[in-house]
């Protein structure tokens, strides 16, 4: 092994010492220590070892597939919430939101991706060097969550190795390979995607934990993918960027379509789209039609025969009002589907109502419909 090889080792050790430490002992690399930590290294390599500058021939261009990769992955994501439902982000849009939270991850991915850089150019065609710095950055990214979990139980470590462990193993291979073979740059774009997106989008898809696990181990690996067919088709530069640019104009029409159909099928906006599961309001909106949801508080409005929308046992129900009672202030409703024989034998409270039907598309929900049945 070379003399510098030799020197990189060690180096990377006593840093593996040092993310052990923090993982057993005392977690000491939190947010802004975090960050000061990074640049104190990044000073130490850079009078050891120095600096390489990046060089990639194709930077632009793997940034644009960066952006392609990303664009198709936030497109197949977000229209997945109208299956599996969308929670509500916390804001972030708060000085102390940017400073706890933003700021320190941006700075740290920024720091941590150039490092990687700097190693990886360092260990040129080294195996040992390329393993042992996927390997310390795997520690990296886990160590703190190693501290603070506590795996007193089968629950706490399927958790850990699903939805930490694993996609740090699958990051940190994929960031590797892609730093090694196309610079720091696309995938410092890429994990400040991946990474902020549910700080600084309102809302967001609400996958199980096993699912948000499965999520996290495939996007890495598409991603790294879409980098290795980048490079076969690298061959034709001006095919290469018309090919790229035809397919982002493909991509922001159906953008403008997920933005959209998000906005009516999350429940947080002023419109909501559901689609009818059952035929108990038929032949005025039969099952699979699609109902649009003008969502308001004003109750002294809905008005008797106007088709309102409920939530009764975490289920959303539409049916047509027949009686409203106001009772010193409060209104109740009652409500009957137009094709049932009977009414709802249940009030509507106030805090039940979530609008009324302005809308009714027909057939569009039917494979919603047929999904959720599954």
């Amino acid at each position: 092994m070379k003399k510098g090889y030799k020197k990189l080792l060690i180096f990377q050790l006593i840093l593996l010492v040092i993310f052990i430490f923090n993982s057993f002992v005392s977690s000491i690399l939190t947010k802004y220590n975090q960050i000061i930590f990074l640049i104190i290294i990044l000073i130490f390599f850079k009078f050891l070892f120095g600096f390489e500058k990046d060089r990639h021939r194709y930077i632009k261009d793997l940034i644009l597939e960066t952006i392609i990769f990303l664009l198709t992955y936030f497109i197949i994501f977000y229209l997945s919430g109208i299956i599996i439902g969308f929670a509500k982000t916390t804001n972030y849009y708060t000085l102390s939101g940017f400073i706890d939270f933003i700021i320190p991850l941006v700075l740290s991915i920024i720091l941590k991706e150039y490092l990687r850089y700097m190693m990886l150019t360092k260990s040129e065609y080294c195996k040992l060097l390329n393993v042992t710095t996927v390997i310390l950055f795997i520690i990296f990214d886990v160590s703190n969550a190693i501290f603070y979990n506590s795996f007193s139980n089968n629950y706490d470590s399927f958790m850990f190795i699903s939805l930490t462990l694993l996609p740090a193993i699958g990051n940190n291979i994929v960031c590797s390979y892609i730093s090694r073979s196309s610079g720091y740059k696309p995938v410092i774009l890429y994990l400040l995607c991946i990474n902020l997106y549910q700080y600084l989008l309102p809302i967001i898809p609400n996958p199980n934990e096993y699912l948000l696990s499965v999520i996290n181990l495939l996007v890495p690996f598409s991603y790294g993918f879409s980098i290795y067919r980048f490079y076969s088709r690298v061959k034709d530069e001006d095919i290469l960027r018309d090919y790229n640019k035809k397919k982002i104009n493909s991509l922001i029409p159906a953008l403008i379509i997920s933005i959209i159909a998000v906005y009516f099928t999350s429940g947080y906006f002023k419109y909501y789209m559901v689609a009818i599961a059952s035929g108990s309001m038929t032949p005025n909106i039969n099952k699979g039609d699609v109902v649009i949801i003008e969502k308001t508080n004003n109750y002294e409005e809905i008005e008797v025969g106007q088709v309102m929308a409920y939530k009764y046992n975490n289920v959303i129900v539409v049916h047509r009002v027949i009686r409203k009672i106001n009772d010193d202030g409060s209104y109740y409703f009652y409500t009957k589907g137009d094709n049932n024989p009977d009414e709802d034998n249940y009030p509507i409270k106030e805090d039940m109502v979530i609008g009324v039907v302005d809308v009714k598309i027909p057939y569009i929900g039917i494979p919603t419909v047929w999904l959720n049945n599954l």
